[in-house]
């Protein structure tokens, strides 16, 4: 069975750790350890108790998480803080973070899988970062209403401001949260954008600016990184892996 290290070790250079400057208090990378060798992997969106105990019930013993647990870090280990840690520590699974690297990496990111998933070719930076790539863009044919109703085929909600073209010829890519993406977006001459969520404020800005907003939902845009991540771990190290869903609409 692989070691912690080794698998940490794996997540840390095949994301490209070392590139990407995060929030402050995001902390890429092993966020919680464990004794023992590792051998189940998991992948969830995001950090809390009830992923958590989904966890460890269903035997992953070391999970792969988009948002992990410090954003405001120092914090006191009490309250829903310390039930997370507990839950883990006592279930012996260790938790690793990537949240930075699993936007922008070209292959495991989830931009690029997100322009994948839609048959497109994710070939140019799209929203560069300290001269990191976060998001990708992606040359398109076709008309706007086949883009709309491919997102439609695959996502359960998807709120679409079009005001654009009715044939992009580029679609550009940020899951999640896309409010630091769209100033990006007028500045590329590109008028499609496919992101996760999106401040009030925008709907009038893609007015003016005649674009093509699609929000897809900032969970659903961000399953596809974590995912692509643990089933490449598990394959390395000839391990099962499970993917921990949650009801999150938002």
């Amino acid at each position: 069975m692989p070691s912690l290290a080794d698998i940490a070790t794996y997540c840390d250079e095949r994301t490209r750790l070392s590139l990407y400057k995060d929030a402050p208090a995001a902390f890429n990378g092993l966020q919680v350890a464990k004794t023992g060798p590792v051998r189940c992997i998991g992948a969830a969106v995001d950090s809390g108790v009830v992923p958590f105990r989904d966890a460890v019930a269903a035997g992953v013993d070391f999970l792969i998480v988009h948002h992990g647990i410090y954003w405001d870090m120092p914090r006191p280990l009490i309250g829903p803080l310390y039930d997370r840690i507990s839950i883990l520590m006592q279930g012996s699974c260790a938790l690793y973070s990537s949240h930075l690297p699993l936007d922008g990496h070209p292959e495991l990111g989830n931009n690029a899988l997100l322009a994948r998933e839609l048959g497109l070719d994710p070939a140019t930076p799209f929203v560069v970062r300290d001269g990191v790539s976060v998001g990708w863009s992606a040359a398109h044919a076709g008309s706007r209403a086949s883009l709309r109703a491919r997102l439609e085929h695959r996502y359960a909600r998807v709120v679409a401001l079009e005001f654009g073209s009715q044939a992009p010829a580029a679609v550009a890519f940020c899951s999640g949260s896309g409010n630091s993406a769209v100033p990006e977006l007028i500045r590329s001459g590109i008028d499609t954008l496919v992101t996760g969520e999106l401040r009030e404020e925008w709907f009038t800005v893609a007015q003016e600016h005649r674009l093509n907003l699609y929000l897809c939902g900032h969970y659903a845009t961000e399953v596809h990184g974590v995912r692509a991540l643990a089933a490449e771990v598990a394959r390395h190290f000839n391990l099962p892996w499970k993917f921990i869903p949650s009801a999150n609409p938002l």
